[in-house]
């Protein structure tokens, strides 16, 4: 059974997804509709079907993402063959306490609609805590161990890779979907087979949750609570093991480019600064953009959950995704 406390986690987190969804839809609009995009859209000619990649035939051949959730609009069809506007098909990420349809509800369908081939995973559900769902009724994921999640990504990827024939995919994330894959290109051999990662408020380096996990010795009964049921809440904290594994190689690994988008009102991941990266890895070293909203668009107001939804973050990722064909970002 789900705790009291992971319940109360969750409605505040569904509360603030859906206190954004206004702004999502309004992104998704604005950006789908600029001349700029509606030209990605144009420009996006599929090439010619690869032979030697067929499609999942069954679900079953997906990784075991616990409890199944509907995919995204826009998202999952296997039968998708990159363009040559855009080889690399996209794979979406979602954060904690979260999965993938009210995560990328905006964001997937806009990618399409430019001509993308998307996908999405659950990962890191826990049976027996996730299986009800809370909220919108859904299962939330995003609660086992990180390193386990990065792996499952890797199967995910390998899946889209083999379905698709592409060499590579480009990663976008949130929260701790935009952390987790920096663990898959470090330790799991995910760097020859990603081109990009876009992290949205990735907890890159730990998060001190505005100085409540500084708080847990003092209370250890309910920092276990909060642990036993989400082993990546503890992976996240500031000083975690985890954290320190991380931190025994550089930020980024060669080859991949990597863009941070974080806001100033994050209230999750803090301090917002220790969410960029440091691409400053000698020769070879990967090429790193750590971008804030409010220095494109000073009113926002978004924050940890409101910026994968917020009109200027998603025109710095399809940016990111794009730079040669990048336009100046709407400030919303």
């Amino acid at each position: 059974m789900r705790t009291p406390l992971l319940r109360s986690a969750a409605r505040l987190l569904r509360r603030r997804l859906l206190g954004a969804t206004g702004a999502a839809l309004l992104a998704g609009a604005l950006l789908a509709g600029t001349p700029a995009g509606a030209a990605r859209a144009a420009d996006a000619t599929p090439t010619a079907p690869a032979a030697a990649a067929p499609a999942p035939a069954a679900a079953g051949e997906l990784p075991p993402d616990g409890d199944t959730v509907a995919s995204p609009p826009g998202a999952n069809d296997w039968t998708c063959r990159p363009s040559t506007a855009h080889p690399n098909p996209v794979v979406l990420v979602h954060g904690t306490f979260a999965n993938r349809y009210e995560n990328w509800l905006v964001l997937s369908p806009l990618l399409k609609s430019l001509g993308y081939c998307v996908f999405a995973l659950d990962y890191g559900t826990v049976p027996g805590i996730t299986s009800s769902g809370s909220g919108l009724l859904l299962p939330i994921g995003g609660l086992a161990p990180v390193a386990d999640s990065a792996a499952q990504l890797g199967r995910f990827v390998d899946l889209v890779r083999g379905a698709t024939g592409a060499a590579q995919v480009d990663l976008v994330g949130h929260s701790q979907g935009g952390m987790l894959p920096n663990y898959y290109l470090k330790f799991l051999g995910g760097a020859a087979k990603v081109g990009k990662l876009v992290a949205l408020a990735p907890s890159n380096h730990g998060t001190t949750l505005d100085g409540i996990t500084n708080l847990a010795p003092y209370f250890p009964r309910v920092a276990e609570l909060i642990y036993t049921a989400c082993a990546a809440c503890r992976d996240q904290a500031v000083g975690s093991d985890f954290n320190r594994r991380m931190a025994t190689r550089p930020d980024t690994v060669p080859g991949v480019r990597y863009t941070v988008i974080s806001t100033v009102y994050d209230e999750v991941v803090t301090p917002y600064r220790s969410q960029f990266l440091d691409g400053a890895g000698g020769a070879g070293a990967a090429a790193v953009d750590n971008e804030v909203v409010q220095a494109h668009c000073p009113l926002s107001l978004a924050e940890h959950v409101a910026v994968a939804f917020a009109p200027t973050a998603l025109h710095l990722v399809t940016n990111a995704l794009d730079p040669a064909h990048a336009t100046p970002v709407l400030c919303g």
